[in-house]
């Protein structure tokens, strides 16, 4: 190991990267470490970050604003192809880790590293995440991973390294979740979580962290108005804001109306499932207007092809492979759709629903003359028979030749 002068780390100053560094520099011949936080919206987690770093023997820590970056160019991309994966997870984790591994390789080359480290456990997703970005700027750069390496093999004994090297952290044995934050959401793992069968303690204090249980949320609904342009929201209430101050508003709103909790038990990419808590309050309602309004916006073939390239881009984003031709490929296939996803979608916020109230734009395709139960003088109904006629046509010959069973 004795190659290794310089190591940039992944720092986030929880519990595992709080420990790797005096563990690297134990292990790598006391080598210098560079510790890099990617701020996508931690907020009070940054605090004091850098003090921790230094006393626990980072040569210095980087603090880079990623929000703006974070939001424009992968959250957003990310919801005009209405990327859900396995139905529920609106991504939170998977689409912040290439952004942050991106801006870690910049700094890394720039200081001249000779390995990147990350303290993604071997069992998790995150690991192929930040390899593969690290793999698409940074080919030859030596990556370490010390879950992959050193002898602890719990949560709990990370405590003890941490508590034998005086090492402060935010938690406790008791409060020893699993957590990511950033600006779109929050995850929670680990503990009482780990068992499918236990209901997860929404109302209990300090579990939920962007809002309140369903149960919770106020008596009175909630009315909001998202305006979009080419697919991309512009305004809350009839205010342009910018990216950043969407999210941070419609987390606030949809939060205190117990807005996007998921309870979710997920197909990892290393193959094995997982239970997870996940709070999207703001995502929720942007997928939900943007979805509601492709609904008028987009034709029945484009709209239905869309929904399948939606769930392969889900795949794409959640396997960590953003930074791939396909990716990129679907993206410009995304953006083509948008040209006419352009309007205003009002919903209603109650008790943990998003309730539709209203959806207009200059390029809809519903046509209420057409569409009307009423008299109309521009649908011939008589057509419809000889549509169904050629419509019906293949199973009316395999009828007759008696090729359908029941």
């Amino acid at each position: 190991m004795g190659d290794i002068k310089k190591v940039v780390l992944a720092y986030s100053g929880g519990l595992d990267t709080s420990i790797i560094i005096p563990w690297l520099k134990e292990n790598y011949d006391n080598c210098e470490v560079i510790a890099v936080s990617g701020d996508v919206g931690q907020d009070s987690e940054l605090e004091g970050l850098e003090e921790k770093a230094l006393n626990t023997g980072a040569s210095k820590l980087y603090i880079e604003d990623l929000n703006k970056e974070f939001i424009e160019e992968y959250v957003f991309p990310t919801i005009k192809a209405d990327a859900v994966y396995e139905s529920k997870y609106l991504l939170g984790t998977s689409f912040a880790r290439p952004i942050i591994a991106k801006r870690i390789v910049e700094i890394a080359l720039k200081e001249g590293a000779d390995a990147i480290c990350h303290g993604c456990t071997g069992k998790g997703n995150d690991q192929v995440r930040f390899e593969l970005a690290i793999k698409a700027f940074a080919p030859d750069m030596k990556i370490i991973a010390p879950w992959r390496e050193w002898d602890i093999k719990s949560r709990d004994e990370e405590i003890d390294y941490a508590e034998a090297h005086n090492i402060p952290l935010k938690i406790t044995r008791e409060t020893n979740y699993s957590k990511d934050k950033n600006i779109w959401h929050i995850s929670h793992e680990g503990l009482d979580l780990e068992d499918p069968a236990n209901e997860p303690m929404y109302n209990k204090e300090g579990f939920l962290e962007l809002g309140v249980s369903p149960e919770q949320a106020p008596d009175k609904p909630t009315y909001v108005t998202i305006s979009f342009e080419k697919g991309i929201p512009v305004a809350v209430d009839g205010e342009k804001l910018g990216a950043v101050e969407i999210v941070k508003k419609l987390n606030k709103l949809g939060g205190e109306n117990g807005i996007g909790i998921v309870d979710l038990v997920e197909n990892r990419l290393v193959g094995m499932k997982s239970r997870g808590v996940y709070e999207t309050p703001g995502g929720t309602i942007l997928y939900h207007a943007h979805n509601k309004l492709e609904e008028i916006t987009l034709d029945r073939d484009t709209y239905h092809f869309k929904q399948q390239v939606g769930l392969r881009f889900a795949e794409l984003v959640y396997f960590g492979q953003w930074y791939t031709p396909l990716r990129k490929a679907l993206s410009a296939f995304v953006d083509s759709t948008q040209e006419t996803v352009t309007g205003d979608v009002k919903l209603k916020l109650y008790k943990g629903n998003i309730i539709d109230a209203g959806v207009t734009s200059p390029y809809s395709l519903y046509d209420p003359d057409i569409a009307t139960f009423d008299e109309d003088e521009v649908y011939n109904q008589k057509d419809s028979a000889g549509f169904i006629n050629l419509f019906g046509l293949p199973i009316k010959v395999q009828a007759k030749k008696g090729l359908i069973k029941e």
